[in-house]
């Protein structure tokens, strides 16, 4: 798709992530960066149009981080974070990664609409280096697990 008004933009980025990313879109062929970010911004939109449609819908998912338990205050905030929300949060599991990164996962089940602010709130507090919310399905409201039964089988 040709875009007719192209703007160019500026982005500040560390050299190691931007090696990186030049590593990448080396091994996946494309000729230049421009190319490569406009995909992956194309990707992301396509995401959030996705899980957009289950805003009406209770759904059951994680929430995974990894964040740097150096940077001040961030496990009194993600605590504080789980306390405000806990009728949306089932369960949390925590690993140490290395002496400065851990990984948070945080087991979710709500509104598919409330749990993308959540994971977003949580996501956006500094010292979070990666996260992201998968919704893994979808929760009967009658609390009923639905079965498909098989008809070979009475």
């Amino acid at each position: 798709m040709f875009e007719q008004d192209l703007v160019r933009f500026g982005v500040s980025i560390g050299k190691n992530l931007l090696d990186e990313f030049d590593t990448l879109i080396e091994r996946k062929g494309y000729t230049n960066r421009s190319e490569a970010i406009r995909d992956l911004i194309r990707d992301r939109l396509t995401d959030v149009e996705i899980q957009n449609r289950t805003d009406a819908h209770r759904a059951v998912g994680t929430i995974t981080i990894v964040y740097d338990h150096h940077t001040r205050e961030i496990s009194d905030r993600l605590t504080d974070i789980a306390h405000d929300h806990h009728e949306l949060i089932l369960s949390s599991m925590h690993a140490h990664l290395t002496h400065e990164s851990c990984l948070e996962v945080i087991i979710v089940r709500g509104c598919g609409k409330e749990l993308r602010t959540l994971a977003d709130r949580i996501i956006s507090i500094k010292g979070v280096l990666h996260g992201r919310l998968v919704l893994a399905g979808f929760v009967e409201d009658a609390g009923e697990i639905v079965v498909q039964k098989d008809s070979t089988h009475p």
